[in-house]
């Protein structure tokens, strides 16, 4: 885990509505100016990205390096516990699990992050825990300091939102709105009654639960309708997105300036 987070600590921020930025770039300079922006941690994409487990822990290692108090969750490519130990033995602060529609899913992923008898992770002595120089501290007590969050992104993980929320060792939900929108029929359809009623639910189910949920705004103009919708936390911008909308807006500046000169 990155030095000094502390997945505890994290869990916590997030709950107070820590902010953080999505990252589909494997490059460490990305992670670097997301600490130097101020952002509380990184959610780096391993189910859409090319990204090795290699480039993920340079990642972690920049995250360690840069300034402030950076944390870092992965999205593993799916709720798999051999994905999960993996990404786990890097050492991470916090997981973000896709497509976890039932309680059942909720367990395995739970399960998938602990070590017997209370898991079924494999033990060994990885970077997570020092190459092995705090193996027995971790597998006895650090290794199950970790974020871990599930995302809801069918019908079906609406319905069962409560009981996600409520099983022990989910620290937090997550509604991926791209998904959902889709499996509800109306993807893209970002303002459609059928995309709110379902997030209403989710929100209504997990605060009754007392577990907070956040999603992804992927501009800075959409981040105050997610607060006011009632989002806890957010991860705020995407990386490729900033790259490009913020080079075409400077492209169209150049070109109207250009213009405008004659």
């Amino acid at each position: 885990m990155t030095e000094g987070s502390g997945a505890r600590g994290l869990a916590d921020r997030v709950a107070d509505g820590a902010l953080g930025s999505w990252i589909s770039i494997g490059h460490p300079t990305v992670v670097e100016a997301a600490a130097r922006a101020g952002f509380a941690f990184v959610a780096v994409d391993t189910e859409h990205s090319t990204m090795s487990l290699e480039t993920v822990a340079g990642l972690v290692r920049a995250a360690e390096a840069a300034p402030g108090d950076l944390s870092v969750v992965v999205r593993p490519a799916w709720n798999d516990p051999v994905r999960i130990k993996r990404v786990l033995d890097i050492g991470v602060d916090g997981l973000m699990v896709p497509m976890v529609d039932t309680a059942e899913d909720a367990r395995a992923f739970v399960e998938a992050t602990r070590y017997p008898p209370d898991g079924v992770r494999g033990v060994a002595g990885g970077r997570a825990s020092g190459h092995g120089q705090s193996f027995v501290e971790y597998v006895e007590r650090d290794h199950d300091d970790l974020l871990r969050i599930a995302q809801i992104e069918t019908p079906t993980g609406v319905e069962n939102a409560g009981e996600i929320a409520a099983t022990e060792g989910i620290d937090s939900l997550f509604v991926g709105p791209a998904d959902l929108s889709a499996s509800l029929g109306v993807f893209a359809e970002w303002d459609s009654p059928e995309l709110a009623e379902a997030i209403e639910r989710v929100l209504e189910a997990s605060h009754g639960e007392d577990v907070p949920v956040g999603t992804l705004t992927v501009r800075a103009e959409d981040v105050p309708a997610a607060v006011e919708r009632g989002f806890d936390y957010l991860i705020a911008g995407k990386d490729t997105t900033t790259l490009i909308e913020g080079g075409e807006r400077i492209r169209e500046t150049y070109e109207r300036s250009r213009s405008e000169r004659g």
